[in-house]
């Protein structure tokens, strides 16, 4: 199975349609329900500086046969994934859950850039690099990270960590003057195609946050921090307070209006009720009366009874 194939069989699209449990789909082939289960890594992954290593021992990559076909417990596959991974969230998640899928039996081993590096390369982040550490070294398919890791993989990178394959999605990742800082990985045989994930990314999240800037801008001013914490002027912080009043005004008027909706509803169900109450009275009465006055009615055949048995009896 080559490494296309073997990234597609692994690959989990976030589908927006019918999802089961935590975002999954029948694509991505598991069960709806599965028996809970409590085991479960307990610590975070290790960060490769506090990991010694035997560089005495030879090593000797596997190629992408061996490693499909699976490797012994005692030498697994080092697949290596770097990012950026600001505002960890599901796609980052789900890439790592790719990579660690590649082979039957894979180590992972997670790259983080630092601070100095991003702002350089691609922009300022919102999350500083001890929380973007902290982030992955978290994520349960990660069995180990690397601090500070380079932009661009050198060879001796990639002989120093022992790695086998590199795992990152096929897109041309263009920086640091290259059209693709893969290109090289590619043509040497050890890149491994992960998917994205649709519908997520840190500059999706961050555009939902600047696009409704004064709504969270609102809500935090409510949870107790301060203007100066928000970096919001004097103006601008009466006028989220006015906001606020106003739309607390506003909601209790819909919610009068609500229970006069509701007031008149009864109103007119009961009305509607009487009405056809006092129908269905009105038709028993006339029925009655037509019964008792009506032109075939009792009191009518009682006179002429009475009249018939008088003229007998002249």
């Amino acid at each position: 199975m080559d490494a296309q194939n073997s990234a597609k069989v692994n690959t989990r699209k976030r589908r927006k349609e019918a999802p089961g449990p935590n975002g999954a789909t029948e694509e991505d082939g598991i069960t709806s329900k599965m028996p809970r289960c409590a085991v479960g890594l307990r610590q975070p992954a290790p960060f490769s500086d506090e990991i010694e290593v035997d560089f005495n021992k030879p090593y000797v990559r596997v190629t992408m046969e061996e490693a499909s076909r699976g490797t012994p417990c005692e030498r697994p596959v080092r697949v290596y994934a770097d990012g950026i991974f600001d505002l960890f969230h599901s796609g980052h998640a789900r890439a790592l859950m790719q990579a660690k899928n590649l082979f039957p039996n894979t180590y992972l081993i997670v790259g983080v850039c630092s601070d100095e590096l991003t702002h350089n390369f691609k922009g300022f982040t919102v999350m500083n690099e001890s929380e973007r550490y902290d982030a992955v070294q978290h994520c349960r398919y990660v069995d180990e990270v690397v601090r500070n890791a380079p932009w661009t993989l050198t060879p001796e990178f990639l002989a120093e960590h022992r790695i086998d394959f590199v795992a990152h999605d096929d897109i041309p990742y263009s920086s640091a003057g290259s059209d693709d800082v893969y290109k090289h990985i590619k043509e040497a045989g050890m890149f491994a195609p992960t998917q994205r994930t649709e519908g997520i990314s840190t500059s999706d999240i961050i555009t939902r946050i600047v696009r409704d800037y004064d709504v969270y801008a609102r809500r935090n001013l409510q949870r107790g921090y301060t203007a100066k914490e928000l970096n919001v002027s004097f103006i601008n912080e009466k006028k989220y307070h006015l906001q606020e009043r106003v739309d607390k005004v506003k909601k209790k008027v819909k919610d009068v209006e609500e229970k006069s909706k509701e007031f008149v509803q009864k109103v007119e169900e009961k009305s509607i009720d009487l009405i056809q109450k006092w129908e269905e009275k009105s038709r028993e009465f006339i029925g009655n009366f037509l019964e008792m006055f009506g032109p075939e009615g009792a009191l009518v055949c009682f006179f002429q009874l009475d009249n018939l048995g008088n003229f007998r009896n002249m």
